[in-house]
């Protein structure tokens, strides 16, 4: 269910909690005002990029493991959310904002450094990527593959992934940033031989990682959470 909060400035704040498919079916938002929702996923869902074909999925492997598999109308590749791993948010700019840049590649600059700076509250030290987008051989499959701009890197390990879609009212950035990962829970839902899943999950091992590390100077064993980091990430830009 959504519950609607107004912050300081001109930005509506949306807390919405439901299914993972709801929430990608619904037309958000309403008015074409700027606006953040932080969603929580009631269970788990492979969440499909717009351009993806469905036959990468495993959907005997995603059944058995109760696992729903929705669409997204942004791009990008598959990533999977209800596990509590990943902090979703999604951004609307309509078109005119201060914020809009009509480069689609220059789009998300403001949105990596609004991530870098909420990051920054906590001490993770975070760098944004304003080069073009990097592939890679897996990149097309799962999101955390590759880099694009805007997307964000900690100690060289993307952390937070970056999609959007863009309409003559404005653009929706959706992002993902990870607590912890493992990419091997998504690639098992994803139609691969025994050879490829191997490779697959060492190679994607180390290209990302989780912003739900200790601070420095925190107490041992401290962990960044959910409503630490989407607390963050929603104070930032409300000074945007």
């Amino acid at each position: 269910m959504p519950e609607s909060r107004n912050v300081p400035g001109r930005w509506r704040v949306d807390h919405w909690r439901g299914p993972a498919g709801v929430a990608h079916g619904e037309v958000w938002p309403a008015v074409a005002a700027p606006a953040v929702r932080v969603i929580v996923a009631e269970g788990p869902a492979l969440v499909l990029g717009s351009t993806q074909d469905p036959a990468i999925v495993d959907t005997a492997a995603a059944a058995s493991e109760g696992i729903a598999v929705v669409r997204r109308r942004s791009g990008g590749g598959a990533v999977l959310v209800g596990t509590g791993d990943i902090v979703w948010i999604d951004v609307f700019v309509p078109a005119g904002d201060p914020l809009w840049d009509r480069d689609v590649g220059r789009a998300t600059h403001w949105l990596g450094r609004a991530w870098t700076d909420a990051l920054a509250t906590f001490g993770v030290a975070a760098e944004w990527h304003d080069g073009p987008l990097v592939t890679s051989v897996w990149s097309s499959l799962v999101c955390f593959a590759g880099m694009g701009p805007g997307e964000v890197r900690v100690g060289g390990a993307k952390a937070v992934g970056v999609s959007q879609r863009r309409t003559r009212a404005g653009a929706l950035f959706q992002c993902a940033a990870l607590l912890a990962w493992d990419p091997a829970p998504t690639l098992d839902l994803l139609v691969l031989d025994d050879d490829d899943r191997r490779r697959a999950v060492s190679d994607l091992a180390g290209v990302a990682g989780g912003i739900g590390v200790s601070s420095p100077g925190a107490p041992s064993g401290r962990r960044h959470g959910a409503d630490e980091v989407q607390e963050a990430f929603v104070g930032t830009v409300a000074t945007l």
